[in-house]
């Protein structure tokens, strides 16, 4: 009888481990995987919230919109990782749009996009000698470039958009090729290059060095300036490349492009995943955080919510992303 016993408490012990093994399982396959589970949960939603989102023009139209914050995004991504932030990715597209439709007609298309794109990049490398070379805060610096950056496009534009008269960016920003906009081939391209840098290169690993424990990556030798300043230079460079596709898909150069559009790529940025207190984030993730926020944007579009209770919406899901990331790190330790 007592040997009965002692058989019934091993297998009840049993059990009880297997269940206790099962669940943190899930837990712990829900936290690494709440990025694509959330784009899982958008996609079958998105079929009851409207019934035009699955239509083949509104899919490739949220496409075309992902380019500009999907570039951007991936910019972004090297800087948070780092332990920054960049506030100026809206105000240096609106600069290099009008940069570009004022070279064009002096100095012709490749000249232009090329000056827009340098332009980008020096806003951004400044930005990142502020950083570092200066000791400011990074939310002070790229506040300060996202105020001149957007002062200089009003400045270059006179305070009025700049018509840009060239077939060629233009046929690129609204062209196909295989059904897909031509944009979109872009930010394929820059994706994988982007994922190819971080995952095997020394300089990707690196700057999750860095953001993961700055003080002893100094201690290894290694000149984490530098990285700084080059991922604020990538970041640059990413929203030049934003900025160019914006204009070529509306045809006008503005200094008023993309107000506020760090909102939407710090989101973006958050809910794919990525730490603002930096070490942590993925590019593929990060993309699907563009998705995530496109469609968000689309749905609500679609369902005719105003814009103002877009900007509540979207701040909300910054708060979700973060207190999501802070549960995760606190469920780990």
């Amino acid at each position: 009888m007592e040997t009965i016993q002692k058989t019934e408490n091993v297998s009840a012990t049993k059990d009880s481990s297997t269940s206790v093994f099962s669940a943190d399982k899930l837990i712990k396959f829900i936290s690494n995987n709440s990025t694509l589970l959330v784009f899982i949960i958008m996609l079958i939603s998105a079929a009851f919230l409207s019934d035009r989102f699955y239509t083949e023009s509104n899919i490739t139209n949220v496409l075309r919109q992902s380019v500009p914050l999907g570039l951007a995004a991936l910019g972004m991504l090297y800087v948070i990782i780092t332990g920054g932030i960049d506030l100026s990715v809206g105000s240096i597209m609106a600069l290099v749009s009008v940069v570009v439709a004022v070279l064009i007609p002096e100095f012709g298309l490749f000249p232009a996009l090329v000056g827009g794109a340098v332009c980008a990049t020096l806003f951004g490398l400044l930005a990142g000698v502020l950083v570092t070379s200066f000791n400011i805060a990074p939310f002070i610096a790229t506040l300060a470039m996202m105020t001149i950056a957007r002062g200089a496009a009003l400045i270059v534009a006179k305070g009025q958009p700049i018509f840009i008269d060239d077939p060629a960016l233009i046929d690129f920003g609204t062209g196909y090729f295989l059904g897909l906009p031509l944009p979109v081939y872009v930010f394929l391209g820059f994706a994988l290059l982007a994922h190819f840098i971080y995952k095997h290169t020394v300089f990707g690993r690196l700057v999750i060095s860095i953001g993961s424990n700055e003080t002893a990556t100094r201690f290894a030798g290694i000149r984490v300036n530098h990285y700084k300043m080059a991922v604020y230079a990538i970041s640059g460079f990413a929203c030049g490349l934003a900025g160019i596709l914006a204009s070529s898909r509306t045809g006008v150069g503005s200094p008023v492009l993309s107000i506020g559009f760090e909102l939407d790529v710090i989101a973006a940025v958050v809910v794919g995943g990525a730490s603002l207190s930096g070490g942590k984030g993925t590019v593929v993730n990060t993309i699907i955080g563009v998705l995530i926020m496109s469609m968000i944007s689309n749905l609500m579009n679609l369902m005719n919510i105003s814009g103002y209770n877009q900007q509540v919406v979207k701040g909300v899901i910054i708060i979700a992303a973060v207190m999501l990331e802070s549960f995760k790190s606190r469920a780990k330790v």
